[in-house]
């Protein structure tokens, strides 16, 4: 059932934002450069690897010395905007219609923390990532990592159509009252270095 759900709504919600998503690429291009996509290989259900897609945030301007900027400094105001509303996450509804994610679950992260997860951690890899989820919607970027990964195995224990139906509601409110984009004084969530248990 939620496989259907899953293709269900992400065909739809992409053949209604047609349109939008033709617009937002080009004004990627013309402001970010090319590529419009951003992709990085993240860890999917039962840790295996998949090729995240989403629109791009960030220039590629480089230091003196060739090396790329920080991200606060690579980012612009139309970056930013662009994570304000979540709308650089709209691509992701390709991974959905792919099997690679779900609409809803723990938002998957890069291949690289796989090692540094607790047992216990390591549980939210027992569903598909998704684009939204518990963690999203109870606080998002604004949680240390601890909080995150509890709620999103607290997920992976309590999931049902009803749960996920739950949370995509909730999404939408939150993308709209802008909550938790990014953890104090980060631009992007700092990098998960293991919880130490």
């Amino acid at each position: 059932m939620k496989r259907i759900l899953d293709i269900v709504l992400a065909t739809l919600a992409l053949l209604l934002l047609a349109t939008p998503l033709l617009l937002l690429a080009l004004l990627v291009r013309a402001r970010l450069g090319s590529p419009v996509l951003f992709r990085q290989t993240r860890a999917g259900k039962d840790g295996r690897p998949f090729e995240l897609i989403k629109f791009r945030t960030m220039t590629d301007a480089c230091g003196a010395n060739g090396e790329l900027l920080s991200d606060g400094e690579r980012i612009t105001p139309f970056g930013s905007f662009l994570r304000r509303t979540s709308l650089d996450e709209l691509p992701e509804l390709w991974c959905v219609i792919k099997g690679d994610m779900s609409l809803v679950g723990p938002r998957p992260l890069p291949v690289a923390y796989l090692p540094l997860y607790s047992a216990e951690q390591a549980r939210r890899h027992d569903v598909l990532p998704g684009i939204t989820g518990w963690a999203q919607v109870n606080g998002r970027n604004s949680l240390n990592w601890e909080a995150k990964f509890e709620l999103d195995v607290w997920y992976v224990d309590h999931r049902s159509v009803w749960l996920d139906i739950r949370i995509l509601w909730l999404t939408v409110r939150t993308v709209l009252q802008r909550k938790g984009i990014s953890a104090a004084g980060e631009v992007t969530a700092p990098f998960f270095t293991g919880s130490g248990r």
